[in-house]
């Protein structure tokens, strides 16, 4: 249990660190290598790499190895931080205004605040998702029903349950001490998220014996830093090279060893999204609230 709760602890200082550095004319790559190093400072293991999303993408856009901007007024931005204190995760998320978007970030933050609520041991995962529902529908936005929080475990991320941001009926019902990240995602669009470009974020999912050296070598190291946890291509060229990088990663996906996630932008192109998350103990504590 201590090892949960200091990583919640530690999440929820490294979001509320995060969110000060977010302005526009600030670099995406510098934001992103002192939240990062924050993490470690304060004694946490990156649960995966810091995601930092624009606009109508939802999740998982992390600084890319070769490309880099600042932010703009107009922007708005899904800080999504994860750590680890051996293994136990704490995952959290806000989102940042560079616009005028305050009604769409209260949508998330009301839906959250109301599914903490009334989480309890007994509570169902569809009572869940339609007390969100209602939240962000009552300010006239969508929920995104395609994206939703989820289990928590050593070293894994994203686990059962699944954490609905609708009401699905889901009448699976929780249990006392089950780590969960609740999560809801408020559109202007749809409400739905489509695949979009690669994100530069890989899982080992298939780990087997593989020829090609470059491919090994990443594969010995990532396998021994951050076991199943996400990693992303950035964080491997402190270690090899660019040309080491490239074809160790090309090999290890072409084998179905690696999974590389894609982004997730909104359906509707010109959409904007707005997140927020939690982590909690079932009956405990919300580990990430400060």
């Amino acid at each position: 249990m201590k090892d949960w709760i200091k990583a919640g602890e530690i999440a929820g200082e490294v979001r509320e660190f995060g969110k000060k550095l977010i302005k526009p004319g600030k670099s995406h790559r510098e934001v992103t290598e002192k939240i990062e190093a924050k993490i470690l400072e304060l004694n946490g293991e990156l649960a995966f790499p810091t995601q930092m999303s624009l606009n109508n993408v939802a999740a998982h856009y992390t600084s890319l190895a070769d490309k880099d901007f600042n932010f703009k007024e107009g922007d708005i931005i899904k800080l999504d931080v994860g750590v680890h204190v051996n293994g136990a995760i704490g995952d959290t998320a806000l989102t940042v205004d560079l616009g005028n978007n305050s009604k769409l970030i209260k949508a998330s933050q009301n839906a959250l605040k109301a599914a903490l609520d009334i989480v309890k041991p007994g509570v169902s995962l569809g009572e869940i998702g339609k007390t969100i529902q209602d939240e962000i529908t009552a300010l006239s936005f969508a929920p995104v029903k395609n994206l939703g929080g989820h289990g928590l475990d050593r070293y894994q991320i994203h686990t059962s349950p699944t954490v609905p941001n609708f009401d699905n009926k889901d009448s699976t019902k929780l249990e006392r001490g089950q780590k969960i990240a609740i999560e809801p995602f408020a559109s202007s669009g749809r409400g739905l998220i489509i695949e979009g470009n690669p994100s530069e974020i890989y899982q080992i999912v298939n780990p087997k014996n593989l020829r090609n050296p470059n491919g090994r070598k990443i594969l010995q190291y990532v396998t021994k830093k951050y076991k199943t946890l996400p990693f992303a291509k950035r964080q491997l060229l402190g270690k090899f090279n660019k040309l080491e990088v490239a074809t160790g990663l090309l090999a290890l996906k072409r084998e179905g060893i690696l999974h590389e996630f894609g982004t997730l932008p909104e359906k509707v192109k010109d959409s904007l999204v707005s997140q927020a998350e939690h982590s909690v103990i079932v009956g405990e504590k919300v580990t990430t609230r400060i």
